[in-house]
């Protein structure tokens, strides 16, 4: 069965840089697409980033400009580069996949960041 691998949350002050890792296993095929998701305490869960199995990419305004959605074909793996985090950046952040010939999305098990002084 697929599961997916997040890791690289953890504590770091505001201004400083996190990259989240997000990796399928128990599976042969590629990633198509990806992206994540985060929900911070008290608020609802909100797209982050995306990026389309042509390696196109959106980002949610308030990440635009400090968060980089990428692939690495070789490893199977996705990549969330995180710079110049803010304490309104803290939250859960789940990564899903979707893999080459499948509809289906799988999802991360979430990792927490946090950003305090």
């Amino acid at each position: 069965q697929v599961q997916v691998v997040e890791s690289g949350g953890g504590l770091v002050q505001p201004g400083g840089s996190l990259r989240l890792s997000c990796a399928p296993s128990g599976t042969i095929n590629s990633i198509n697409s990806a992206g994540w998701y985060r929900q911070a305490p008290g608020k609802q869960r909100e797209p982050v980033a995306h990026i389309t199995s042509g390696g196109s990419t959106n980002y949610a305004d308030s990440v635009k400009g400090r968060f980089t959605i990428s692939r690495d074909n070789a490893e199977n793996t996705v990549y969330l580069q995180m710079n110049s985090l803010k304490p309104e950046d803290t939250a859960v952040y789940y990564c899903y996949v979707r893999l080459a010939g499948s509809m289906t999305a799988y999802w991360g098990q979430g990792t927490q960041v946090t950003v305090s002084s």
